[in-house]
C-alpha cells in the first residue's frame, strides 16, 4: 500500500486487480475502477484498458462513484502534481 500511496502506477494497478478479481478481498468493481483509474492517470495504459472493460459491466452510478472516490483519493494523498492535474 505504501507504494500506491506514493503514486506507483504498478502498485495502484495491482490493487485494482485485487479488487476486480476478489483475491484477498471481496470483489468490488467500484474500488477496482478507482484503482485502475488512478493507475491510468499515472500513465499505465494497461490500467486504462482494464478500467474501460470494467466500466462496461458497471452502472453509470457506479462509474460516477468510482470516479469521485479516485478524485478524493488524489486530493487526500497529494500525489505528484502531474498526476493530480490529470484527474
Amino acid at each position: 500500500m505504501a507504494a500506491a500511496e506514493r503514486g506507483d502506477a504498478h502498485a495502484l494497478f495491482a490493487l485494482g486487480l485485487i479488487h476486480a478479481t476478489g483475491r484477498l478481498v471481496e470483489a468490488d468493481p467500484v474500488a477496482a475502477h478507482m484503482w485502475f483509474n488512478l493507475a491510468a492517470r499515472c500513465g499505465l495504459a494497461e490500467a486504462a484498458e482494464e478500467r474501460r472493460l470494467l466500466a462496461q459491466e458497471m452502472t453509470p452510478a457506479e462509474v460516477a462513484r468510482a470516479q469521485r472516490l479516485a478524485r478524493e483519493w488524489l486530493e487526500s494523498h497529494g500525489l505528484p502534481a502531474a498526476v493530480a492535474q490529470a484527474a
